[in-house]
């Protein structure tokens, strides 16, 4: 794929991503719109992990759309392919089963998922996290948020050695997630 190409169908997935999540809202204080989400995800692979293969890149921008619209699996094949379809299930939880197996399968389901689903599942957990620590969910819990920070320390130890510099950034706000929340 040329770069004409790969820019087009970069910017085909924000279209596509921004559409499906246009009335979804973050849990924090300001109700930030959704799509700032997947964005920041792929610009985090971008400019901190050094990423430029597009599959994880486009993936990361539809990371959530299965998940939290009603997007099918057949729709990204037939507008992204198979790999980029993949990697996005890859990275999807199945909203059919309870919250807590659900976060078990992603610390099982880590250490073997393919590289570019564990790209964007970093940089998912860094943006998530980075979140957590400068513009929480607005209804959580001291308790949830120590949680949280724990179990996405389970979810990255299976995700080492995917990428030195997603790891470092992940790193550091573990650290500083430790830090502010007593851990």
């Amino acid at each position: 794929m040329d770069l004409d190409e790969a820019t087009g169908l970069f910017l085909k997935a924000i279209h596509f991503s921004a559409d499906r999540h246009r009335d979804q809202r973050r849990k924090d204080v300001q109700h930030s719109p959704y799509i700032n989400h997947p964005i920041e995800v792929a610009e985090t692979l971008w400019e901190i992990g050094g990423v430029r293969d597009n599959l994880p890149l486009i993936a990361a921008i539809l990371h959530d759309t299965l998940e939290d619209t009603e997007t099918t699996p057949d729709e990204i094949r037939a507008l992204f392919g198979e790999g980029i379809l993949s990697v996005v299930l890859e990275v999807t939880d199945d909203k059919s089963l309870p919250k807590q197996t659900r976060k078990q399968l992603q610390i099982e389901h880590a250490p073997h998922i393919s590289p570019e689903a564990k790209l964007v599942k970093l940089a998912d957990k860094i943006c998530n996290l980075a979140d957590l620590l400068h513009s929480p969910p607005q209804l959580w819990t001291f308790g949830r948020k120590q949680d949280y920070l724990l179990w996405t320390e389970q979810v990255v130890a299976g995700l080492r050695g995917t990428n030195p510099a997603l790891e470092k950034r992940y790193d550091e706000l573990l650290t500083q997630g430790k830090r502010l929340l007593n851990i």
